[in-house]
């Protein structure tokens, strides 16, 4: 019997025609619909001025995109095991390209986000169903390899995402990232009446209702009180901030309970028994942190170059894509380094150079060279490399096979959610430094923003150094079960 979970265990018996294509097409749409995670960065800028928006309140349509991905993936494992798979591809590419619509036509904010949320339930689902047929139809000798590519598109659709809206404002107005994403999706299914086929198999189980309110009163209290801290700096707040960070955190607590009483049942929505595993815990906290420095990165750098520099969005864009390839570029090369030494070699090493960039964007000012701004991007950008898929595949592979379709709902959880918090933790102490700065020295509205991102970069670069201690006890051993590329446990 299958466990409930995002990557359950392969049937016996599956078709066999064409699965390449299968794979090949969830993979290009799972690159479309991540590369929107982050595709608003370079565009906040003029949203703000089109709106009439404050910084705050436009890192929403990044922080909502993130955090509806992190309360829906949870359900995916009971999607996954109760539909067949050509159903959820239709259901997911057709809820990205109809959010993707409401967010072309937004003739205001409110719709905008609302297009955004859509956006991101459909995304939910479609990374989850990337692993699930991979695990179907890919031989156990290589799927350390195969995970190890998709984690390429994991990392690296985000990190191109702003590139590629800069591109397009750099000619079109903000609406055309969203128009030209239509087309492409349209194309994506088309292909999937094609060729999609139901290659796993489905069974009745149940969905624990109330695990799931809890897990979306804990992840949107715990964001939305982060992202009102900022708000609040700036005379935004809706509602006093100790209200969403207190519901959400009573709600986590709830949620946590609630599943260690399902313990390992099939209502079990996230099974908590994997954290008992230390290389897992160890490897899912580094991924947090990994993830949460990347969204902030990617959120902050626009807003500096085009707020403090005076920048563009077209070389805004131009000045993020080294960064996003070299990451690509290096995927490859750190997947064979994993094959051949496993993680902590590469995790180590990567944590520090990770941490020297950090402290690199930590001097950024109102007059700093923009060369030394890409080559700083470019540095973090292969510290974060030589981390990404050694931690995802280590966590995954130090857990015994039954907690195997849990350990990596969690992880995606956890990764969406990072993602969240770091583009609302990172805007918050922007806020809170540029506010400072305003009230205490009367600085200037670019001086105060380059303050405000000084202090962010700071605080990350301070906690970079006790992620280089943590990296020292992420294990390195390479195989479990005879799986390739996975790190025994």
């Amino acid at each position: 019997m299958v466990s409930t979970g995002t990557l359950p265990t392969a049937p016996s018996s599956r078709p066999t025609a064409r699965p390449g294509a299968v794979i090949a097409l969830l993979v290009v749409a799972a690159f479309v619909v991540i590369l929107n995670e982050t595709i608003m960065g370079v565009a906040l800028p003029e949203l703000m001025r089109e709106l009439d928006i404050a910084a705050a309140t436009a890192q929403w349509l990044t922080t909502a995109f993130l955090l509806t991905m992190a309360v829906v993936i949870p359900t995916t494992g009971f999607l996954i095991q109760r539909f067949p798979l050509r159903a959820l591809f239709f259901a997911a590419m057709g809820l990205f390209t109809l959010g993707t619509l409401i967010a072309a036509v937004a003739p205001g904010f409110g719709v905008l986000l609302l297009g955004r949320i859509v956006q991101a339930s459909g995304t939910a689902i479609m990374i989850p169903l990337l692993f699930t047929t991979v695990l179907n139809v890919v031989p156990a000798n290589r799927r350390g390899r195969m995970m190890g590519l998709i984690s390429i598109v994991i990392s690296v659709a985000p990190a191109v995402g702003p590139t590629v809206s800069g591109l397009i404002l750099s000619v079109f107005p903000w609406r055309a990232m969203f128009i030209v994403m239509i087309p492409i999706a349209l194309i994506a299914i088309a292909l999937g009446a094609r060729w999609v086929q139901n290659l796993t198999e489905t069974r009745r189980v149940t969905l624990d209702v109330v695990s799931v309110v809890l897990s979306a009163l804990a992840f949107g209290g715990l964001i939305f009180g982060l992202s009102s801290i900022g708000e609040a700096a700036g005379g935004h707040a809706l509602v006093p901030v100790w209200i969403p960070l207190v519901v959400g955190a009573v709600a986590l607590a709830a949620f946590v309970v609630r599943q260690l009483r399902l313990g390992s049942t099939d209502r079990v929505l996230l099974n908590l028994g994997v954290f008992r595993h230390s290389s897992f815990t160890v490897a899912v906290i580094l991924v947090v942190v990994a993830m949460t420095t990347l969204f902030g990165v990617l959120i902050l750098l626009p807003l500096y170059l085009q707020n403090v520099l005076g920048l563009g969005t077209l070389p805004t864009g131009l000045m993020l894509l080294p960064g996003g390839l070299l990451m690509g570029l290096m995927a490859p090369l750190v997947g064979n380094l994993f094959d051949r030494f496993g993680a902590r070699p590469l995790v180590l090493p990567g944590a520090v150079v990770a941490s020297v960039a950090l402290w690199g964007f930590a001097t950024l000012s109102s007059t700093t060279p923009i060369g030394f701004v890409i080559a700083v991007h470019c540095v973090l950008s292969l510290g974060l490399a030589f981390m990404f898929t050694p931690l995802m595949t280590s966590a995954l592979g130090s857990l015994p096979p039954a907690l195997y379709p849990h350990g990596s709902a969690i992880v995606s959880t956890v990764q969406q959610l990072a993602g969240a918090i770091g583009t609302a933790v990172f805007v918050t102490l922007m806020t809170v430094g540029a506010a400072g700065a305003v009230a205490n020295e009367g600085a200037s509205m670019v001086d105060a923003t380059a303050t405000g991102i000084h202090t962010a970069f700071f605080v990350a670069a301070c906690l970079s150094l006790a992620v280089i201690v943590l990296a020292a006890f992420v294990r390195t051993a390479k195989q479990v079960d005879g799986v390739e590329g996975m790190p025994a446990h």
